[in-house]
């Protein structure tokens, strides 16, 4: 899951709203529609749209590319869903449904476009980093697009490198600065300021201010200004090039109409009204794109029939206001492109077309990988896996709110089937009394001391534990315990795999699966691991909770078996076999044991890539790997941790945990021949949730 992989989208990011992203999100899936047989898209939040209605960016690309898409399909929130979330403090929630709704269409299209956030009633801070967060779950690379209109090239070239900052400290990589919307006359200064302050691999491009992109259509006007139609509806996505109000004589006017010209004049004019419709059929004069009367009124009726032919091709809309606030209203309208404007769509692929180095942007694309992956990414790839052949996990601790809860959540999620260990009486109480909406009929519970189970189990017991001086009435005693019944339940088969120790001891809970589950063939220990969940990329860590002072041959299996459960996660294993100094430079016993242990896995496994001893800060950063150990597969790059000492191992995995704010997924049990997990007892829901998933994942397995 976390190996190198060819990109398969893009995230288009603006710096703030009215940007003109419409015209990068246009252009490139013209451009990938050459190349690419199916291209999708999806804005991860839209506005908020009325009942009936739909968002008009959607509606737009999809009914013109003619996108085998559903709208609801392209969308994951609305805003006002959005915030209530984020108000709710359910970010989890948002980031999961985004990454589930883009990952269903990425099953379905080769390249999908996402089309970042509008900058609509938040702060443009709040949307960058919003924006930051959904790109670094999704994990795609960036285009970041800022508009420079009424701005300075100090302002222009600052906005992108406030975004492009805030992109890389987050590790999201970004492949093209787009500067949109700048003075004709400034097109060539800012592109070679772009140049000289953005490194040399990104994709600039400086796109002029064109009007015929900013003025609005007459059906915009009309909309804006809740216009009524006279004349001309069919022609209402005419687009404006220039409006001016006609005031003065018609004589006097004529010789100022501009192509495209809306004509603004009261609606009792008909000396202009006529004198324009006239001239608009002339080709002495430029055509007009619409006339708009004010003031609410009409003109006569002889004058709407003298005119009604002229009209055929001209919208003649009237509002009720003045001339000039009505002017001023126009001339207040932020365009959109809409899906019937065909003209302003052609248009917008023709100029990012002239102005963007295509092939460059191409290659970028289709060469780009994607190295890392978020914990919440991984999460979702270990939810897939696990619903993909769903398991049944036994819950020994089935009165504890922790356990109830994530129950409720793994039947939601479809993860994995479940049955608790307990009373029935007792834990429909618990369950009211922490208001948990979890129906009995959705899982099965089990009471060990009435089971119909009971007897057989204990005879079970009996026969493999004799030899160890166990009589049938200890069996029996035993298999009364939780954890005893639960573990057996994994052994004779009617369950697939056990999660305990949220109120029990990390030995009550390994004990009874050592006793008779036992472990594997090829393992003489068993050992643990944790999925470290970090922001960019996800570790393993072992052995951090079972065995305290390894041997050298310990140590080697416990990496070899850590390789092994990295890669059935989609890990790729590059073992750092970790210790306090790097290669040959170091002396001593401890030092000494973790070279023998690793020297034990060359032997073992030549497959495997593992360095050591070798630091930390070594294994981790690039820098300073290729700096001690510069012919190393491993150094600067390692995936899998092994500890030298449970002391060490232990602590580490807490400091990185409760400093960096990763996830801790685990501990993961590795050996058994059968999956038993153990929980802390300061575990969390997520913890639960999250380490059932991760053992009905190793059931599949099994």
């Amino acid at each position: 899951m976390t190996n190198p992989r060819a990109n398969k989208a893009i995230y288009i990011a603006t710096t703030s709203s009215h940007s003109g992203k419409s015209i990068a999100s246009l252009g490139l899936l013209q451009l990938l529609l050459k190349k690419v047989l199916q291209v999708g898209y999806f804005r991860p939040v839209i506005d908020d749209i009325q009942i009936g209605e739909v968002d008009n960016h959607i509606h737009t690309i999809t009914s013109f590319f003619k996108l085998d898409l559903k709208i609801e399909d392209a969308y994951a929130f609305q805003r006002s869903d959005l915030l209530r979330k984020i108000n709710e403090n359910k970010e989890d929630e948002i980031i999961s449904t985004i990454i589930d709704k883009f990952k269903t269409l990425e099953k379905r299209f080769d390249f999908i476009i996402v089309e970042g956030t509008s900058f609509s009633g938040q702060g443009a801070m709040i949307e960058l980093d919003m924006n930051v967060v959904i790109a670094k779950n999704l994990g795609i690379p960036v285009i970041i697009l800022a508009s420079g209109e009424g701005s300075t090239l100090e302002g222009v070239v600052g906005d992108l490198q406030l975004a492009y900052d805030s992109f890389k400290d987050k590790e999201v990589e970004v492949l093209s600065l787009i500067a949109n919307k700048v003075a004709l006359e400034s097109q060539e200064l800012i592109g070679a300021e772009l140049k000289k302050q953005f490194p040399s691999n990104l994709i600039i491009c400086v796109i002029p201010f064109l009007s015929f992109l900013s003025q609005p259509s007459i059906e915009e006007i009309i909309q804006e200004l809740n216009a009524q139609v006279l004349f001309g509806a069919a022609h209402s996505n005419n687009q404006v090039g220039d409006f001016s109000v006609a005031a003065m004589q018609v004589q006097h006017y004529l010789p100022l109409l501009k192509e495209n010209s809306l004509v603004i004049t009261s609606g009792d004019r008909s000396d202009i009204l006529l004198g324009v419709l006239q001239a608009n059929r002339s080709v002495d004069y430029p055509s007009i794109s619409g006339i708009l009367l004010t003031s609410g009124l009409l003109p006569e009726e002889a004058i709407m029939k003298l005119i009604e032919d002229l009209a055929k091709t001209v919208p003649v809309i009237s509002v009720k206001g003045s001339a000039f606030s009505v002017a001023n209203h126009i001339g207040t309208i932020k365009s959109q492109i809409q899906a019937q404007n065909t003209q302003k769509i052609e248009a917008s692929i023709k100029v990012f077309d002239t102005y963007m180095p295509e092939e460059s942007l191409l290659e970028r694309l289709v060469t780009y990988t994607t190295k890392g992956m978020s914990s919440r990414m991984f999460q979702y790839h270990l939810l897939k896996q696990a619903r993909s052949n769903k398991k049944h996990i036994v819950l020994p601790e089935g009165l504890d709110e922790r356990i109830l809860r994530a129950t409720k959540k793994i039947i939601d999620a479809d993860a994995a089937f479940i049955t608790l260990l307990g009373d029935k009486k007792q834990i429909e109480d618990k369950l009211a009394v922490f208001n948990i909406d979890l129906s009995l009929d959705q899982i099965t519970i089990v009471n060990p001391s009435t089971s119909v189970d009971l007897h057989a189990f204990a005879k079970a017991l009996y026969e493999l534990r004799k030899h160890k001086n166990v009589n049938l009435a200890m069996a029996k005693d035993l298999m009364e315990d939780v954890s005893y019944y639960g573990t057996m339940m994994v052994y004779q088969g009617k369950a697939d795999g056990m999660v305990s120790g949220a109120v029990h001891t990390t030995q009550h809970t390994i004990m009874p699966a050592l006793q008779f589950i036992k472990t594997k063939p090829e393992a003489s220990i068993v050992s643990s691991v944790f999925f470290m969940c970090l922001e960019n990329r996800i570790a393993v860590f072992g052995d951090c909770a079972i065995n305290p002072n390894p041997t050298a041959e310990q140590l080697a299996e416990i990496a070899i078996s850590s390789a092994a459960t990295s890669r059935a996660f989609g890990i790729e294993p590059k073992i750092a076999m970790l210790s306090y100094s790097s290669g040959v430079s170091g002396k001593g016993e401890d030092v000494e044991r973790v070279r023998k242990a690793t020297e034990l896995i060359k032997q073992k496994r030549p497959d495997l890539k593992v360095e050591g001893p070798i630091q930390y800060d070594a294994a981790v950063d690039m820098k300073i790997g290729k700096a001690k150990m510069p012919d190393s597969e491993v150094a600067g790059q390692a995936s899998v941790f092994i500890f030298p000492d449970l002391n060490t191992g232990n602590n580490t995995y807490k400091a990185v945990q409760r400093e960096t704010k990763a996830l801790a997924i685990g501990p993961i049990i590795q050996g058994l021949n059968k999956p038993v997990n153990d929980l802390s007892r300061g575990c969390t829901v997520e913890d639960v949730f999250n380490t059932v998933v991760v053992t009905a994942i190793q059931a599949q397995g099994v």
